[in-house]
């Protein structure tokens, strides 16, 4: 399947013309499983900073502000994100600007198949996935994020599709909070998330994880400890 090659990979879609925006998104799900999308730069550098998405596929202007401004900013932080600016001019300043930022590619609307797909695996190939990225609950007990596989003494655990977005959001906060507004975006993105939904969900992967491994934060959200 075509999504396999974009496995565990998220893209963030930024565009603030709606209609455009609406009608370029069906082609983007059917290449990866999670795809955002933002309508200013707002909205855009929030998403980042929460699901850090790979790739960023972005118009370079949105509305009175700048898409290579916000990259710029991101740049001083993050040098992996993977950078498309489309526009619908080729000014001389813009694709110096290109450079200097070190994206992948600059491309004149509209969006192609064609031309856009390559840039997508390159996108993928220039970012390591396969380097190894554990995350150890235990001295026996590790989970990876770049293959959402949970080990304990070398046994593989069978996670389901939600216990296994879970704790990879879990996980890539590094002991940090995940808070339930988190989860909800992340887990239940098209649906409400009930209070049994969430507890039977964190119940089920407790029982799969080391003893105390998942803490519960009163009225915030929960976290791992990691070793």
């Amino acid at each position: 399947m075509i999504k396999d090659k974009f496995k565990n990979i998220k893209l963030l879609y930024v565009e603030d013309d709606d209609s455009l925006r609406q009608n370029s998104l069906p082609y983007f799900l059917r290449l990866f499983d999670k795809v955002y999308e933002a309508s200013n730069v707002n909205e855009a550098v929030q998403i980042i900073s929460k699901v850090k998405p790979l790739i960023v596929i972005c118009d370079i202007l949105l509305g009175s502000s700048s898409g290579l401004d916000m990259i710029r900013s991101i740049r001083r932080k993050n040098k992996d994100t993977q950078f498309i600016v489309l526009s619908a001019y080729t000014k001389k300043e813009y694709l110096l600007d290109a450079i200097d930022l070190g994206l992948v590619k600059y491309l004149s609307k509209p969006i192609k198949h064609e031309t856009i797909f390559p840039l997508l695996l390159q996108c993928k190939n220039n970012f390591n996935l396969d380097s190894c990225e554990e995350k150890y609950l235990s001295e026996t007990c590790v989970y990876n994020i770049n293959t959402s596989e949970l080990k304990n003494k070398n046994n593989i655990i069978k996670l389901t599709k939600n216990e296994k977005d879970f704790l990879h959001l879990l996980c890539e906060r590094d002991s940090n909070i995940v808070t339930y507004e988190e989860i909800q975006n992340e887990i239940w993105y098209s649906s409400i998330m009930s209070d049994d939904a969430i507890r039977s969900l964190v119940r089920n992967l407790r029982r799969k994880l080391p003893k105390d491994c998942i803490q519960n934060i009163s009225k915030t959200g929960y976290k791992v400890e990691l070793l």
